[in-house]
């Protein structure tokens, strides 16, 4: 029975390391296609990446579902199942955001003036360093490992620093002689952007949470 339980456990880890290197590649897709959008404007290659993620997004979802079903097969006592899957579900909302953003670039033709560009690559750039701490941090956890904390400090730091971008790239924004529905549509995307280093630093919190309980 013991045997039964550690390879449960050990099936379990490694379609956690897949789900996470899974959410690395929509990642990478969706940091491409907002550098090409933000250089020449939404073409076919990025329409090209637009659908990679998505591709990879609709993975997520069904490691998810394996990860789901293994884990109500014995895999883990109930607390640690309910911990996992809520920590999934809100893993689940940075590749939400990565999508709604390209459908917005897309759907609503949005394109960027270049007094704003170099504010959004920083909020892109420190955005994405979160989601990869934060994925770090996971594995940290899971490999029972030092550094929990550490990284949670780390991604709270990017937090608030993505919030600072944010609240800059609004003031430039209506500040400027763009149209006011061109200024409301940008900030509507910027808002979102935001909200990647926002739920980063959730989920990063709720790591910390789950170490500590293994403690008690």
């Amino acid at each position: 029975m013991l045997n039964f339980v550690f390879k449960k456990e050990q099936q379990l880890e490694s379609l956690i390391y897949n789900y996470l290197e899974n959410l690395g590649m929509i990642q990478n897709h969706f940091s491409k296609a907002m550098s090409m959008c933000l250089k020449s404007g939404v073409s076919d290659d990025f329409c090209f990446l637009m659908d990679q993620t998505h591709k990879f997004e609709s993975r997520a979802d069904d490691l998810r579902d394996e990860i789901n079903e293994l884990m109500y097969s014995r895999a883990l006592i109930p607390e640690s199942r309910e911990d996992i899957m809520a920590l999934l579900e809100r893993v689940d909302e940075i590749p939400r955001d990565f999508e709604q953003i390209l459908n917005m670039i897309r759907t609503q033709k949005i394109t960027f003036p270049e007094f704003l560009i170099r504010d959004i690559q920083e909020l892109i750039r420190v955005s994405m360093e979160s989601c990869d701490l934060m994925a770090k941090q996971i594995e940290v956890m899971i490999k029972k490992k030092a550094g929990v904390r550490t990284l949670m400090s780390t991604i709270d730091q990017n937090e608030s620093h993505c919030d600072h971008i944010e609240r800059r790239i609004i003031v430039k924004l209506f500040e400027s002689d763009l149209e006011p529905f061109m200024k409301l549509q940008l900030k509507e995307m910027v808002i979102v952007l935001g909200e990647i280093s926002d739920q980063a630093d959730r989920v990063s919190k709720r790591v910390n949470i789950m170490t500590m309980k293994r403690r008690v």
